[in-house]
């Protein structure tokens, strides 16, 4: 079984990462150095992936209407 959360664009990683980062400062989570995720709170992790999708969708958003707001 393939995984769904596969990259459709793998020069994308960076960008990401640095959302993933851009996220949990600004809801004052802290991200593991060693990027095991197991120790963060499922409120905590609800909440960057939440955001994150929001963030995606308005610029998803912002490249459909062909412009930035």
């Amino acid at each position: 079984m393939s995984r769904s959360n596969q990259l459709v664009v793998p020069q994308a990683t960076q960008a990401l990462e640095q959302l993933k980062m851009e996220a949990a400062q600004t809801l004052g989570v802290q991200i593991p150095a060693d990027g095991y995720y197991g120790n963060v709170s499922t409120r905590d992790a609800g909440s960057l992936g939440g955001y994150i999708t929001k963030k995606l969708v308005q610029i998803a958003e912002q490249q459909l209407s062909g412009g930035i707001r």
